[in-house]
């Protein structure tokens, strides 16, 4: 009878097993030093005093040589310094919060999705579905306009909404900040899909009288993605301009977007995207470092083209047991894998500690050269990362990226709870989830935050963050009436 083996995951602690590669890739280097480190020392040791000094008496240096070593040295050590990136700091930031007014209850919704589209109650029907399986809750707002029997989305109140929404962002940051506007050297202002003239760059130029020779930027039709993508530009306009400030804007303008047509697809949106902008302060001063909440440190941006079909199924219906369901289409989840899977390609090399990119290289080199059935190796981002603010583009992009990334929930409450109290806020959706951890007082020193935005075309843009001091509880911000009572429990289905 053959002799049964001892259960080798009973006997040995594979957790420790794994701790302990883990702590053996990473002091690598140092590991490899010790031994050459001591072979020196003990040669050192065996020549003795006399023998050292003889030999440092046989070495001549004349002025020539020392004074053209000390130039070497300062020259290498200028170009270095000089080619060094700046450090870019994020000073602080706002989010705009609606007020109780605006806000659409389930009942309102449907209410009102009844009266608007009674003519086409299969529209009806299908935004229900929708709202129950959404992860959205009660307190969400819509802009004023939208309110309306039927909704009134004319320019005007396009406007008022852009007003209402940038501008009082940007009156709590400078509050928060205390920065005054002639101290703000760039503009970036991004808007999907409500692009007026004079833009809405202009707008903000005209009301805080900001300087005439402002470097001003309008962002318009990039989804929800724009958000990092404007973080980007100011980071590279900070890099060749010393001594400035940079103040973004992130906001998606929903009044001229309400649709009230029979296409499923354009009828997405109404049941998902809510109220809601950021406003973001940028340096690259130097004295900025002690009071800035985060610094800087990556940018990856990925593009992977997504074909017309694609986009025009954004969701599909699945019968289930007999019941009808709804999901995102296959062919979009594929198009945001593929995007993701770019992103992580780009951005691993950047963050992952020894360990995890020794894994991936390993089953990489075996799917190549040994059997390319193995399953790839999925690099354990918990590692590189303390927090992770997912955009809350909707349920199941979150669920998505969680299985994928393989975070836990507290990994993903961020954004989850996001989607339930604002809803998907567009392109500043980042900045709420940023805020809610802020508001649970997580955000330690050193902690390192990882922002990841999707968005049409179909885009993954990410962005890699360093918190630059312990942040304190804020006791303002858009969560601070409600922080006390989230996490909540989000059912799968809610019956409307």
């Amino acid at each position: 009878m053959p002799q049964i083996l001892p259960d080798f995951s009973n006997s040995v602690k594979l957790k420790y097993v794994k701790l302990g590669y883990q702590y053996l890739a990473k002091h690598m280097l140092t590991f490899l030093l010790i031994p050459i480190m001591a072979g020196i020392t003990m040669e050192v040791l065996r020549l003795g005093p006399d023998e050292i000094i003889k030999i440092w008496q046989s070495l001549h240096f004349d002025l020539v040589q020392v004074l053209c070593s000390s130039f070497l040295i300062i020259f290498i050590a200028t170009v270095y310094f000089m080619s060094k990136p700046r450090s870019i700091y994020l000073v602080d930031y706002a989010c705009y919060k609606p007020p109780v007014t605006f806000r659409v209850p389930y009942s309102t919704f449907m209410e009102h999705s009844r009266l608007n589209l009674k003519n086409n109650p299969k529209s009806v029907d299908f935004q229900m579905r929708i709202l129950e399986r959404s992860g959205l809750g009660e307190e969400t707002c819509l802009p004023p306009a939208i309110h309306y029997i039927p909704p009134t989305p004319t320019m005007e109140a396009s406007r008022y909404e852009a007003e209402l929404v940038i501008f009082s962002a940007i009156d709590s940051l400078m509050e928060k900040t205390g920065i005054k506007a002639k101290d703000i050297d760039i503009l970036i202002v991004n808007c999907s899909l409500f692009s007026p003239t004079p833009s809405l760059s202009a707008m903000v130029v005209n009301k805080y009288k900001l300087r005439s020779n402002i470097k001003s930027f309008n962002l318009s039709g990039m989804g929800c993605s724009a958000g990092v993508i404007s973080i980007d530009l100011a980071r590279d306009l900070l890099q060749v301009h010393p001594n400035s400030n940079a103040l973004v804007v992130s906001t998606e303008i929903i009044t001229p977007n309400y649709y009230q047509g029979k296409e499923r697809a354009m009828l997405l949106p109404n049941c998902l995207f809510r109220m809601g902008g950021a406003a973001i302060l940028l340096s690259n001063k130097r004295r900025d470092r002690s009071r800035a909440k985060y610094r800087l440190v990556h940018i990856v941006r990925t593009h992977k083209g997504a074909d017309d079909k694609a986009y025009r199924c954004v969701f599909e219906e699945e019968d289930r047991e007999g019941k009808v369901g709804i999901s995102l289409s296959k062919d979009l989840m594929v198009i945001a894998g593929e995007a993701l899977k770019s992103n992580i390609t780009t951005i691993g090399p950047l963050v992952l500690p020894a360990s995890e990119q020794l894994l991936f290289l390993f089953t990489l080199i075996g799917r190549k050269i040994f059997n390319p059935k193995w399953k790839p190796y999925i690099p354990d981002f918990k590692q590189a990362f303390e927090h992770f603010c997912i955009h809350a583009g909707g349920r199941a992009v979150i669920d998505e990226l969680q299985k994928n990334l393989q975070l836990s929930a507290e990994h993903v409450e961020a954004s989850r709870m996001t989607l339930h109290r604002f809803g998907n806020t567009s392109s500043s959706s980042l900045w709420y989830e940023m805020s809610y951890l802020e508001a649970k007082g997580r955000m330690k020193k050193g902690d390192r935050i990882w922002q990841i935005a999707f968005g049409s075309g179909f885009k993954c843009n990410s962005a890699v963050w360093k918190c630059n001091r312990t942040v304190k509880t804020p006791t303002d911000g858009p969560w601070n009436d409600c922080i006390q009572k989230y996490p909540v429990h989000i059912p799968e289905i809610v019956k409307l």
